[in-house]
Formats: structure tokens, sequence, C-alpha cells
């Protein structure tokens, strides 16, 4: 088809951008990196910190403490903040390539009397575009000439094509109708035309809309939330310890130290008595520090970082970088039907001849009546059949039923004689069936419709070896139509016939049946293995589809929605409505499926869900899904949806597949359980240091571990610790497990145990080797232990012993199970992070000197220190032991 407009001159172009602006939609402001690492300063566990820091700074001004130290709690602010930061930006940089890369659509527009190709960004008022099959309409605007069938269902949500009439020349603009009308967004599935911009960018109606998602405020996920929570609560915890302890440290020198007590003390030099107030603050200082798990942001950062590249391998793009910790919570999914569960495209998957067979493939079709099958369907189309590449031929001006049909055809489509037409008759709805009547290799007329129609009209069919046979009996053939049918196929019927066309147009009434093909939207292959693995997690999976309440039922069952429950509950749109809040929330547990759905929906379906406490997952990939996606507590847009509903989502699938759905809940629920392996072992460290800090004093040791020193074990080692983590296995049988509830505590009873019993183990034997002296003894090499350099070697020693210890700790927490290796060569960075944090650790214990308090140890001191380290190995396998009696194994129960 020809269209001469033309168009737009450089100059008017130039004019219109000038008045109405580009094309280009108006995103969402950008924090830049620099924001991200103020915004993520502010932090409760940040903000602590940053109070340390204030006060050793004033105290290293003042010079009682050294200038190491200060920069030690900088360095671990920077640190704590500048990961996280680092890896939400690279994250956001990665989405905006994704979507820079899909701005980047060339259109077809006429300027300066030439059909020329621009960015879809640089178009303007008044442009004349030409649209063909397959084009995504690129602005607002009118149709001038053509007509076309547009799928809308992008804006409006209805799956069936509308059909565009172009605006005749005696009718103005201003009284034109919708169906004058194409929007941005929308899908051009047949036809060609010509349509002039009247809107661009922000104010098209995709824009417009976009900007509202803009606007919308921003919610916390779960986990953050429970971070929030867990940071303000180890705030407070902080904030009292530090003063309970400056307070004992007084008291203990007041009334314990000194005889005589408080007025006694306060005749003791001025100078001895600011070094107990200067000690006391450092003490508070450790414990605020040592409080606070900074390595926590950055494990989360690395966990994230790490597996970016597995989610994108499996079509997964992490935009939030709490969204797919989100995903691993979930406890209801709304899904979409249409190429999430499904394929997206009509495709054939049943062929049914005349003697009820059914065959899957082309090729089990018997040869004789298969090539005539091909003769018929490849000479009675309106599409121009291109088999420039015979494995993908390319159709054009086939609609969808068509295009499935000739798809399964492809080995036969070739034809090597000529055909002539002779006559035709176009299928039209009242009809129900086209004609072609031909001459060349088969002289018939070429009859395809709707089943029922074609059967009616039938007195005999092909049989395997190409021989007409009569048809007196249908009852067999029309039950099995009826089955495919129940299974939502569409089914159409292909015949032939000797009788010609003539004058009538009519149907012949003795038409010779070739079979009939089941066509539907094909289930993905694994959707059903998908949908059962998110049911066994424990996740509510709700399918919500435009289509007819019996087909959306058929498309439940095969995908196993209905498996497990008594009652099929699917209910349409028009139900719903006549529904109050309160009767959707007793039926939305055993709801499975929402037919004829409007996106409208699925806002009230989030609300809801949401207000039943509920962690909500969301499918969109249109325009009006656009609000629904953002409000779910986790959004996923499709990589095949509109920019909208990915700038709304967390993630997006980048292959519409179901099944990395699943995929990344597996690896939120990993992420999840990597935060609680790190909590386990970080707050055992801080609780057991913030104990050897406080009853050290009162044992003679103002210090048993620096500042400098918990600063190093704190980020360092739990950087490493938490790198160890990070790499944790991404295990099948999490997703056995029932998802865990919003109001649930971040540290679970289990946790406590281990914290509380290995914290107080790990404090009680630090004090032991501290104060025992056959322990001192063992370090004294031969010295008094009493002397300066016996105990410099000795808290060398129990600098080491510490961080040992808890290095040991980490296999104790990186499994609930007996079996300390289960799965460990699965995480590759485990056991090498470990060996570098005693490798690490070795070295600067040598390398250390005044900065960390350390003097280099003899082997078999080294030996010693690694005896004492291994101490808590035994204990946590003795609670776990316990507990298991007690309680039952939560590995175990988790899966039943």
């Amino acid at each position: 088809m020809k269209f001469n407009f033309g168009g737009l001159t450089a100059q008017e172009v130039i004019e219109s951008r000038s008045q109405h602006g580009t094309n280009a939609l108006t995103t969402m402001d950008r924090e830049t990196f620099w924001d991200k690492l103020f915004n993520n300063a502010k932090d409760p566990i940040i903000i602590i910190l940053l109070f340390a820091l204030g006060i050793t700074v004033f105290l290293t001004f003042l010079g009682y403490t050294e200038w190491y130290e200060s920069v030690g709690i900088a360095i671990a602010v920077f640190v704590a903040t500048f990961v996280a930061t680092w890896s939400e930006h690279s994250n956001e940089n990665e989405f905006q390539k994704l979507l820079e890369e899909a701005s980047m659509i060339q259109v077809k527009v006429f300027r300066n009397k030439h059909l020329t190709e621009v960015s879809i960004n640089d178009l303007v008022v008044g442009d004349y575009i030409r649209l063909q099959p397959g084009d995504t309409i690129p602005a607002d605007g009118i149709l001038i000439a053509g007509n076309l069938d547009v799928n809308e269902a992008s804006l409006t949500g209805e799956s069936e094509p509308v059909q565009k009439k172009f605006l005749p020349e005696d009718r103005t603009e201003e009284h034109s109708e919708r169906d004058n009308h194409v929007f941005r967004a929308a899908l051009l599935e047949d036809g060609e035309g010509v349509m002039r911009v009247t809107a661009v960018g922000d104010k098209t109606n995709y824009g417009q809309t976009m900007q509202e998602i803009i606007t919308a405020e921003d919610r916390m996920s779960p986990l953050q939330e429970k971070l929030t929570l867990l940071g303000k609560q180890i705030s407070m915890f902080g904030y009292i310890g530090a003063s309970f302890i400056f307070v004992a440290f007084m008291l203990n020198h007041i009334f314990l130290q000194t005889e005589g007590g408080l007025e006694v003390y306060m005749s003791l030099p001025t100078g001895e008595i600011i070094t107990h107030i200067v000690t006391a603050a450092i003490l508070a200082i450790i414990v605020i520090v040592v409080a606070v798990p900074e390595g926590l942001p950055m494990m989360i950062a690395m966990v994230l970082a790490l597996n970016m590249k597995k989610l994108l391998s499996v079509k997964v793009l992490v935009r939030k970088l709490l969204g797919i910790e989100t995903a691993g919570s979930l406890t209801v999914l709304f899904s979409d039907k249409t190429g999430t569960l499904t394929q997206g495209k009509l495709v054939v998957e049943e062929f049914l001849t005349g003697n009820s067979e059914r065959y899957q493939q082309l090729a089990k079709i018997p040869e004789k009546l298969s090539h005539m099958v091909a003769f018929s369907l490849r000479n009675n189309t309106s599409a121009s059949i291109d088999l420039t590449d015979p494995q993908n031929p390319q159709l054009l001006g086939a609609d969808r039923t068509e295009q499935a049909m000739l798809h399964f055809i492809t080995p036969l489509l070739k034809q090597e004689t000529e055909i002539s037409i002779v006559d035709m008759i176009a299928f039209n709805s009242s009809r129900k069936f086209s004609a072609m009547q031909v001459e060349g290799e088969h002289n018939l007329t070429l009859i395809k419709g709707a089943a029922e129609v074609i059967l009616a009209n039938c007195t005999s069919y092909l049989d395997n070896d190409g021989n007409k046979v009569a048809l007196t009996d249908t009852s067999s053939l029309e039950a099995e139509m009826s089955g495919l049918s129940g299974r939502a196929m569409r089914l159409l019927a292909v015949a032939i016939t000797d009788t010609p066309i003539g004058e009538t147009k009519s149907l012949a009434k003795d038409l010779t049946l070739l079979g009939m093909f089941g066509m539907r939207d094909a289930l993905r292959t694994n959707s059903y293995a998908s949908v059962k693995m998110a049911k066994d997690a424990g996740v509510h999976v709700v399918m919500i589809t435009g289509d007819s309440k019996e087909t959306a039922q058929a498309i439940g069952t095969d995908v196993g929605l209905f498996i497990g429950k008594a009652d099929n509950k699917a209910i349409t749109s028009t139900e719903l409505a006549k529904l109050s809040d309160a009767e959707l929330k007793q039926i939305l547990p055993d709801l499975s499926v929402i037919a004829r759905a409007y996106p409208s929906d699925k806002s009230r379906l989030v609300k809801i869900a949401k207000e039943m406490d509920w962690v909500v997952g969301m499918t969109g990939d249109g325009v009006n899904d656009a609000p629904a996606v953002k409000n779910a507590d986790v959004g996923f847009s499709m990589g095949s949806g509109t920019e909208m509903t990915k700038e709304s989502s967390d993630i997006v699938i980048l292959d519409d597949n179901f099944s990395s759905i699943t995929t990344a809940m597996l690896y939120g629920r990993t992420l999840f359980k990597s935060i609680r392996k790190f909590l386990i072992f970080q707050l055992t460290v801080n609780l057991s240091a913030i104990m050897v800090a406080f009853l050290g004093p009162f044992f003679g040791f103002d210090l048993p571990l620096t500042m400098t020193q918990l600063l190093w074990i704190n980020i360092i080692m739990d950087t490493l610790a938490g790198l160890a983590f990070a790499g944790e296995a991404a295990l099948d049988r999490y997703m056995l497990e029932k998802p865990i509830p919003k109001n649930e505590h971040l540290i679970n009873n289990d946790m406590w145990s281990s914290i509380l019993i290995n914290g107080g183990v790990a404090a009680l034997v630090s004090m032991i080797f501290l104060t025992y002296d056959p322990v001192r003894e063992l370090f004294a090499r031969g010295m008094d232990i009493n002397s300066k350099e016996a105990e410099a070697i000795f808290l060398t020693a129990f600098f080491g012993f510490f961080v040992f210890m808890h290095a040991f700790n980490t296999f104790n927490a990186r499994t609930q199970s007996l079996n300390l290796f289960e799965h460990i060569l699965a995480n590759k960075l485990f056991l090498g992070v470990i060996f570098t944090i005693f490798a690490v650790q070795t070295i600067f214990i040598y390398i250390g000197g005044e900065i960390l308090r350390t003097v280099p140890l003899q082997p078999m001191e080294w030996l010693y220190v690694v005896m004492f380290a291994v101490i808590l190995i035994p204990v946590d396998l003795i609670r776990k032991l316990v507990r298991n009696a007690w309680f039952g194994n939560p590995v175990l129960k988790s899966v039943d």
C-alpha cells in the first residue's frame, strides 16, 4: 500500500518542537551516587557510628586517644555506606541501559517530501507517521489513511484488537471519534496506515499516566522495615549499654578500686580522675562501635552483587536492592496469564482428523493427508508468504489464527507448481468461513472456518490414505471437539469440495473434511512445574486474565492452579466488583483465577491483600498495570512490557516467564537466609566483645581489646565474613518452606539461642583466657607473667584467639544442621574467605605494631591460640543436639 505525504519541513519541525516539545518522556529523577551515599548515611546504624566518631575526634584533639582510632571509625562509616551505595547505583545503571535500549526505536515518518526514519524521541506534533503490522504506536494521533487492527491491551487491559478507521476528509479533527484515534504504546496487529501526531511526550495519555506513577511515593520493603527496627533496637541498646558501662567503670574505680569511697576518690590527682573518665568514655564508645553490625549493609550489597550475574543469566534484572529479598517473602502472587504462564502467541496444539484421531506434530500426520491439508491452507489465505528462510517463514498480512496454522505446516509451505485463483469468498463474522476456488495441481474449492459451521456441511472426510470416506456419524468427532473446547482451544476446520463457489457465495453442502486445528495461547513448557514450586513454597498464586471464565478455568486447570483445592474458585471481574472488601478478604485465600479482569482489579487486589498483612507480588506489562505493580510489596514487570511498568517495578523479568519469577523467589529466600546467618555470626561477635569490654576492667584489664582492634574485627573481619555468607548456595529445599510472616522478627528464637549461648560462652572463655594464670604462662616465654613484654605477647595472643574463635564460628552460623560441611563446596567463596581471614589476621599481628597493639607470636603460641579458638564448634553442636531433641530439627521441620 502506497501513501504519499509531504510531511513537515525542517523549519516546521523546529517550530513544532519549540511550541509542543519533543516525544521524550520525563522519567523518574535519578539519585546521583553522592545523593544515595548521603541518604544511606541517615541509617540508624550509621548515625550511631557518627556519634561515636564525633566523641573520638574530640578526645583525639584533647590528646586522650590516638589519631588512628578516629580514622578507623571514619573508615568504618565510609565503607559501611559506600559498598551498599555503589551496588545500588550500579543496579540502577543497568536498568537505565535497559530503558535506553528500549527507547532506541526508529519510526518511519514523512518529512521534506520523503519517507525517512527518526528516533521516537525526535517526533513532533504534526508529523505524519507510517504504520505497519508489528509497530508500536509512537505517539498519540489521528489516523488519516488506512484501516488498522490495534491491540490496546497495554493501555486498557482488553486483549481483543480494536478496529481503527481513518478520519474522512469531510470531517475535522474536532469531530473525530475514538475509532479515528491511535494512542502511544498500543500495538498494530494488522493493516497499514498513516497517522498525524497530535500529542507527544508527557502530553500523551501514556505520558500523563507515567507522571502519576513518577510522583507516587516509594514504599519500604518488609526487610527494610525489619532492618530499620533492628537498627533502632541496636542503637538503643548501644546508647544504654554505653551509658551503663561508663557508669559501671567509674563506680568500679570509685568504690572498688579506691578505699574510702567517693570522698577519698575526689582527693586523687585531677589528672588521674580525668584519665579514668576518658577511659570510661573510650569504653562507652567501644560498646557503641561493637554493638552496631557495621558489616550488614555491606553484606547485603555483596550478596546482591554476587548474585546479580546469576540472576541476569536467568533473565531477572533486579532494579531495587531489596526487591529480590521481598520476592522470597511473598505470600501471594498475582500473575498475568498471557506471555507469563503462556507463550503469548496462538499455536496449534492438536490436529483432529475426520476419524477422530489426534496429532500434536505435523510429522506424525499420515503423508497424503498432511499434504492435502498443507495445500488447502497455503492456497486459502490472503497472507503473503516469504520463504527466504524456510525454517522461519515471514507471513505478511496473516492474522493470529492463520499464522498459527501456517507455522504448523512450515515444512510443507513451499509450493512447486503454479496455482491460479478462479474465485474466492472472503471471511467475515456472519459467514464464519472463507473459500478459495483454485486450478492447477488440484482443481478444488478450499474451505476453512468455524469448526461447527464446516462440520455441519461435511458429507465425507479424507482418511489417512487420502481417500474420501462417508461421514455418517459425527458423535465421536463432536465429543473430541468438546474436549478440546474444554481445554480453552479455538477450533478451526479445513475442508475441500469439487463444487465451484458460484454466484451465491454460499457454503457448499458436500464438503470433505480434512481436519480441525485446535489452537490456543499455549502454556510455557515449565509453567506447571513453576506454579507447583511456588505453591509448594507456600505462595498463593492467583492468575489474572482478560479471557472468558471458561478459558481461564481451563488454563488454570492445565497449569495446576486448582490442585489441592476442594473448590476451583474462579470469578469474573463483574463478580469481583459485587464483593465487599470484607467478602473479598474471606474468599481470597481460595481464589485462583480472575477472568475478564481490568487493570483496576489489580490495584484493588493489592490493597486488600496488604490489609491482610500478606506480602504481595504483582506482575504487569501494560500502562494501566503500573499503579498495581508499584503499590505491591514487590512489583514484577515484563521485559516486553511498557517503559512505564518497568519504571514502577522492583524486578524486571526479561523473558516474561513465570519460572523466572520462582527463580527470583528462590534467590530472595537465599538472600534472607544469608542475612540471618551473617547476623548470627556478627551479633555473636558483638555480644562477646561487649561482655569482654564490660567485664575486663573488673578483672584488671581496662582495655582487653582496643578500639582499633574492635574496629578491625567489626569491619575487616566482618566484611570478609559477609563475603563468605554472600556466596551461599540457593538450595531447592528453601522453596519447600513456608514464607516468612510479615510480622516475624528478623532474629528468631533459634538465632537468639545461638547468639546468646555462643556469645556468652565466648565471653566466659575469653575471661578465663585473660585471668587464668596457667594460660598466661603459655605465652610468658619464661618471663614474669606481669612484665610488660609478657603482657604484650599475652594480649596479642588474646586478640588472635578472639578473632580465630569467631572465624571458626562461621561454620556454626552457616547451617542449622549438625553437618557443618553441608553444601560447603557449593559456596565457592566460603573456604577461601575463611582461610583469608586467618591469613590476614596472622599477617596483621606481625605488622600491626602500636596501631593494633600486637607483637609477633612464636609457632607454638599460634598452636595454643588455634586450640583454644575451636571451643565454639563443640559448644554449638551440643546446642543443636539439645535443640533437636527438645524442639525438633528446624531443617526437617521446614520441609514437612
